[in-house]
């Protein structure tokens, strides 16, 4: 399970540092491969450990290339994928094109989402949290939201 809400560093070259905290279950799980690509919502990236990014592979290759809307989907996800192998120090390396997308520079929320991570520049989470807060408050919105608690 992959939670939680981290402040991290990113370095000129786009390197991105892994809590220590994850770095053991990812080199297990999936032997430090991990994928990123963008949000096609929200401008943040989505980052998989290789294991769960295949499988979103084999639900995206469900998809009809001939239906436009589904054809986008593909073309987003798939177009944006790239592996990023954890090194030694457990960093990864964010391709200048997905930092660009999300607006990194050098200080990032890693935040857990269950089976990946979501990256985000760090005014744009804060933001994010704030606006999910006040939306969160209309629990009317979702008939699955109703019976939650904790």
């Amino acid at each position: 399970m992959l939670r939680g809400a981290n402040a991290v560093s990113m370095d000129g070259k786009g390197r991105l540092a892994i809590p220590k905290r994850y770095r053991e279950e990812l080199q297990s799980t999936c032997e430090g491969l991990l994928v990123c690509t963008i949000d096609h919502h929200f401008a943040c990236l989505l980052l998989y450990p290789l294991d769960e990014w295949e499988k979103v592979e084999s639900r995206l290759a469900k998809l009809s290339s001939l239906n436009p809307a589904e054809r986008r989907l593909q073309r987003l996800l798939l177009g944006h994928a790239i592996e990023c192998p954890l090194d030694s120090q457990g960093r990864i390396l964010i391709p200048p094109t997905l930092r660009q997308y999300a607006e990194l520079e050098s200080r990032a929320m890693l935040v857990g989402q269950l089976n990946k991570f979501e990256i985000w520049q760090e005014a744009r989470w804060q933001e994010q949290i704030e606006e999910d807060i006040t939306l969160q408050t209309d629990l009317t919105a979702s008939e699955r939201l109703s019976d939650f608690s904790l």
